[in-house]
């Protein structure tokens, strides 16, 4: 018997029932940000490691441990991309786009690749959309990313989502207040796991987000950036809450949130959703003023968000649509060429039509048809008559096969 193959572990297919769901959500997300001036741009698959290593950062989870690199057949370091920020951070400085009107406002969609124990809701390649605003320090861009985040998970119908908010303070602050928490933590340094005393030099902030219990314990007494934030930082996000209160948003004020990308400065958010357990987060982002300056670019302030499609999908339950088909054409063997032209004739106008490819008999038809729940069928019978049928009420008759589409169009077949 030969070998039987699955997907790699940490993968699935998207089967055609779920991919309606999966257009559905970025459908959403196209004409919710296209609304607000947001333009798609697609980068690729995969991007020099150099990018990810300088971009996100050398001592981050994710370039230390999740990142499938490899070296091309020219020996070039390439790595599949685990976020989508710094390659839409490397296209603005590659194609000069700080000489556009700013901010420039982007949106993206597509997989992302990260090495990590799969779970509900976290697999090793998972889809995201995302949405850039590169050019502005305005609390006003801040306000609106938030805004939009949480309009497109409202619209999609996400349950019991919870907006918590904090600042990271500029690049000085969060440097005076690493070496204060990492002063903390070697005080504590026999309380916390292991993880924790590992990374206390190299990521100090990621302890926040441990869930060891006794490391809980020790954090829930550990200062917090938010506290320290002051002067410009602190004017900045106390300038975006007044703009969400303004708009009727509702958050919680969170000074353990940290993010896991050394690029985050000032206003970060996070989107969470109890339905999801414990990856409760659905959704997310924050400042990056500093990495477009740091990947070549010219100094320039800039904000951004993520969102998982199958986390949406997960919290929403909304895996498992078949696509819905307006149309089935029936017909003997002696009208199946008819049968073709007409779905043909059908599909052009816009109706979704299937017919029998399989041999099936007239009985098998229709069986068929209501298996897929078309809402007519039209029947080519033996006698040369064409016969519309409505699939819920049974009601049927006759029209002319030029005159189908219309009938269709404006419901009076």
């Amino acid at each position: 018997m030969s070998a039987r193959y699955q997907a790699p572990k940490g993968t699935f297919d998207v089967l055609p029932d779920a991919a309606t769901a999966r257009a559905r959500v970025e459908a959403k997300a196209r004409e919710l940000l296209g609304r607000a001036g947001y333009g798609r741009l697609e980068t690729p698959v995969f991007e020099d490691t150099e990018l990810f290593e300088r971009g996100v950062g050398e001592a981050t989870d994710i370039v230390r441990k999740e990142m499938f690199s490899f070296e091309d057949l020219g020996g070039r370091g390439v790595t599949l991309r685990p976020e989508g920020t710094a390659p839409i951070a490397r296209a603005y400085v590659e194609h000069g786009m700080h000489k556009l009107g700013q901010p420039v406002k982007l949106w993206y969609s597509g997989p992302f690749f990260r090495y990590e124990a799969p779970q509900a809701g976290r697999f090793r390649q998972f889809h995201q959309i995302g949405a850039e605003a590169i050019g502005s320090d305005s609390p006003l861009v801040d306000a609106e990313m938030i805004i939009l985040l949480g309009e497109l998970l409202r619209e999609l119908e996400v349950p019991g989502v919870e907006l918590r908010l904090s600042s990271l303070g500029s690049a000085a602050t969060r440097g005076a207040y690493r070496s204060e928490l990492q002063d903390y933590l070697r005080e504590h340094e026999g309380e916390v796991a292991r993880e924790v005393r590992e990374r206390i030099d190299a990521n100090p902030l990621r302890a926040f987000d441990s869930k060891d219990e006794a490391t809980r314990a020790v954090m829930a007494g550990a200062p917090t950036l938010l506290e320290r934030i002051d002067g410009a930082d602190a004017e900045h996000f106390e300038a975006v809450r007044r703009l969400l209160d303004d708009a009727g948003v509702e958050y919680t004020l969170d000074g353990t949130l940290v993010r896991g990308l050394d690029y985050y400065t000032r206003t970060v958010f996070s989107f969470t959703c109890d339905a999801l357990g414990a990856q409760s987060e659905v959704g997310g982002g924050g400042r990056y003023d500093g990495l477009i300056e740091q990947l070549g670019g010219p100094a320039t302030p800039a904000i951004g968000w993520g969102t998982g499609i199958e986390r949406i999908l997960l919290a929403v339950g909304g895996e498992g649509e078949a696509p819905s088909i307006d149309v089935f054409v029936a017909a003997p063997d002696g009208r199946r060429d008819q049968a073709l032209a007409l779905a043909a004739e059908l599909r052009r106008a816009g109706i979704a039509t299937e017919l029998d490819l399989a041999g099936r008999g007239m009985k098998g038809q229709m069986k068929h048809a209501n298996r897929l729940g078309a809402d007519h069928a039209v029947i080519l019978d033996e006698n040369g008559l064409t016969i519309l049928r409505d699939m819920s009420s049974g009601e049927q008759r006759e029209v002319e096969a030029g005159a189908l589409a219309e009938a269709l169009r404006t419901g009076s077949g």
